[in-house]
């Protein structure tokens, strides 16, 4: 099949990026045998179903992979906790009670778009990849079905490019998919190849080259399929054969780097950090336990005389020698020293213990601890971690954030909002418990500076200085109290006009009573007041 301009500028472009690729992959092969033998297709290939930990002897590394997996998971995307919330950038728009309102609502709704997807499962798997290699790919993509389907990809299979920003705009994926699989999804834009392996070996897999980039020629007035900011295109890789031409509104893939150099396109982990010494860690494990073999079923010194039969070492095996004499059967001392090794198999444990987080990660609560210390230790905890944070939340959250609310958007998913909001810019806010550590030294701050003040109240007004309804609401903000168990703020200023009315209704009232009260002391005076006038006035007569 002849090869459009179109196919060779993409096999043009996948050369070039498979060739700088090359660099990686042997490491990545390494560091999977060792962390994560169920990935280790790289260089290899092996059959599915075969093993893949032979050559590990220790496997306090891959336990490290899975803690420190299973903890971003649980700090950064927790399923049972909120880990993101939308707000608006204005801040006037913010503080009213029906944009709150709002942003609640649709922030429900795409929680529930996530709850009701493969993304907790896809999102597990992005951690361990990120961790072990350094990147990760996450497609995500619009489905008839569940509206949204996430799709974590093997590091394998990708291939990326950065713009001129340092973001990753660009990826070519090289993937194999069964000609049932192909003839599904494409139809009759198969080529005769794959329409003749369909009918021979509908499972026999076929090669797919899948290209995601920015549009040249993108025209926004222009909305059509063929006109999206990013390009999309499927190919045959074997003969080049056009699958699909389409776009995407918004980049498709997340593609987070746990750390990465300012040269470098791919990331870097934990995992490489670790590698020398769990190399190490897995030889001395080999020896210590060659070492132990040979202390508890040790080499035998046998004379070269007089001794035919074989050496029997089974339990209750005999061996004859000739009595009075020491021609007998010895263990051969090795001189092993099994402590040493195992001290310095501690040692490797230890460090790659440290590149992991392990320690922090498992601190527990000891028997002598306050409520306090637990918190203050947890907060410290996750306090390691907030390096992280920061290039997760630009390559990881965010662009996973934005493309989810650009499709429940699009299907008309979310609550209708208000006029007033339309053209109001919408940014995220993230408050898993990883974010809410990162705040708990201003929230701990403000604490000591509310108790400073307490101690000066009885010499000076000082609490006259103070917001205390902007107060409430950035500590509730600061701890992630959800905005529906505040009132707004149209209700509490209804309620306190409503305490303010009713203050001075009895006030008035105390008024009156204490004028009626008067007015029943003055009223017996007056009565008396013309008699004695009369008493005195006969009294100056007479």
């Amino acid at each position: 099949m002849a090869k459009t301009d179109l196919t060779k500028s993409l096999l043009s472009r996948y050369d070039k990026l498979e060739s700088q690729r090359q660099n990686w992959e042997t490491h990545w092969q390494e560091v999977a045998d060792y962390m994560q033998p169920r990935k280790a297709d790289i260089t290899k290939t092996r059959a599915r179903g075969d093993k893949r930990n032979e050559r590990i002897f220790d496997s306090s590394p891959i336990q490290a992979v899975e803690l420190l997996a299973a903890s971003l998971h649980g700090m950064l995307t927790n399923p049972a906790t909120p880990w993101f919330t939308l707000r608006f950038k204005e801040e006037n728009v913010e503080n009213e009670d029906e944009a709150k309102i709002w942003l609640e609502s649709a922030t429900e709704a795409m929680y529930t778009a996530f709850n009701r997807s493969n993304f907790q499962q896809e999102i597990f798997e992005l951690y361990h990849d990120l961790i072990t290699f350094g990147t990760a790919a996450m497609f995500i993509e619009e489905d008839d079905e569940d509206l949204i389907k996430f799709s974590t990809r093997h590091i394998n299979e990708v291939f990326i490019a950065e713009n001129d920003k340092g973001r990753i705009d660009t990826i070519f994926r090289r993937f194999k998919i069964s000609a049932r699989a192909a003839m599904q999804k494409f139809g009759d834009a198969t080529s005769m190849d794959i329409k003749g392996i369909f009918k021979k070996d509908p499972y026999q897999e076929v090669e797919i080259l899948h290209a995601v980039y920015p549009r040249s020629d993108f025209n926004p007035k222009k909305k059509d399929k063929a006109n999206m900011p990013f390009e999309s295109v499927y190919l045959e890789y074997k003969n080049a054969n056009e699958l699909s031409i389409s776009g995407f509104k918004e980049f498709p893939f997340v593609v987070p780097r746990y750390l990465k150099a300012s040269n470098e396109i791919y990331g870097r982990s934990p995992a490489m950090t670790a590698l020398p010494d769990v190399k190490m860690l897995n030889e001395m494990s080999k020896t210590t336990i060659k070492a132990a073999q040979k202390q508890v079923d040790p080499p035998l010194l046998v004379p070269d005389d007089g001794f035919l039969l074989p050496v029997r070492t089974v339990p209750g095996g005999l061996n004859f020698y000739r009595s009075g004499t020491r021609d007998r059967i010895e263990p051969l001392n090795i001189g092993a020293n099994n402590p040493l090794g195992l001290n310095m198999e501690e040692q490797r444990r230890d460090a790659i213990r440290a590149v992991f987080y392990v320690n922090q990660l498992m601190m527990q609560q000891g028997p002598q601890m306050t409520a306090t210390e637990v918190i203050q230790r947890n907060e410290e905890k996750m306090r390691l971690l907030g390096p992280v944070l920061g290039r997760l939340q630009s390559e990881l959250l965010k662009p996973l954030i934005d493309r989810v609310f650009a499709i429940l958007l699009r299907n008309n998913m979310l609550p209708q909002a208000p006029e007033f909001l339309s053209g109001k810019d919408i940014e995220i806010e993230y408050v898993s418990p990883l974010a809410k550590a990162q705040k708990s030294s201003e929230l701990q701050s403000i604490m000591r500076a509310i108790e400073i003040l307490g101690s000066l109240a009885n010499v000076a007004p000082v609490f006259d200085y103070v917001n205390f309804d902007n107060l409430v609401k950035h500590l509730a903000e600061i701890v992630g109290m959800p905005q529906k168990l505040l009132k707004s703020q149209n209700q509490v200023n209804a309620e306190r006009q409503e305490q303010a009315a009713q203050a001075e209704q009895q006030q008035q009232m105390a008024q009156m009573q204490q004028v009626a009260q008067a007015a029943g002391d003055v009223a017996p005076l007056a009565k008396a007041l013309p008699d004695e006038a009369r008493a005195v006035a006969n009294a100056e007569v007479e």
